[in-house]
């Protein structure tokens, strides 16, 4: 996968807009960047992650009570931590803020617990191309400065929708949504939305790994210039 940023983004839907963002801004210190009209009852409050993005999605209807994605933990390195600190969102989404180098993370990680490792190195490995790295615990894959921490667990989840609270889905910024879309498809990946242009702003694709966890696939003017 050719990125056109160093990192990778994570989303997550609350209705609980207001604590959300207190949570966000005043406790883990994240700067607010802007909000972004995804469609009717819908926003997003984009937060600045050390280069990567927290989205925060609002949803004015009620959300869903559906099983969790496989994504349970966003880590941030802090500069002048000599100890993780833990905590949980209002909505439970599990926080780890760490010294630099700690699990391997030096701006994000995310912990991803799969039902099967060994089909989730194969296809973080060969369909999103991305580099394994050692990790005890599993397997670590790095995009960029980011990490993604795949871990085997009982508890992981199979195939959760997308509608739902909590974290829900990653995106990865790329040159060529399409490309990288049919060659995800070729090595495994599940398609979940096909490429769809969205305005002038960015063309996007959704697709899933094999447990059924989101993933965007972003081509986004604003990084790679007019879209096709």
């Amino acid at each position: 996968m050719r990125l056109a940023k160093p990192s990778i983004d994570i989303g997550l839907s609350t209705n609980a807009l207001a604590p959300m963002l207190a949570f966000w801004q005043r406790d883990i210190g994240l700067p607010f960047d802007h909000l972004l009209k995804i469609r009717a009852g819908i926003d997003q409050h984009r937060h600045g992650l050390m280069g990567s993005v927290l989205k925060i999605n609002h949803v004015a209807a009620p959300l869903p009570d559906t099983p969790p994605t496989g994504y349970r933990e966003l880590i941030i390195a802090r500069d002048g931590l000599n100890l993780a600190e833990r905590s949980a969102d209002p909505d439970g989404n599990l926080v780890r803020l760490v010294p630099p180098g700690e699990d391997g993370v030096s701006q994000i990680g995310v912990r991803l617990v799969v039902r099967d490792l060994a089909a989730h190195r194969a296809f973080y490995r060969q369909a999103l191309g991305l580099e394994e790295i050692m990790w005890p615990a599993g397997a670590a894959f790095r995009a960029g400065e980011s990490l993604l921490l795949v871990e085997e667990s009982p508890e992981a989840t199979a195939d959760a929708p997308f509608q739902g609270r909590g974290w829900r889905y990653l995106t990865f910024q790329v040159f060529e949504v399409d490309a990288e879309h049919a060659h995800i498809l070729g090595r495994g990946g599940r398609e979940a939305m096909p490429p769809t242009t969205l305005g002038t702003t960015a063309r996007i694709s959704m697709v899933k790994d094999p447990d059924g966890n989101w993933i965007e696939i972003s081509q986004r003017a604003s990084l790679t210039g007019p879209l096709p």
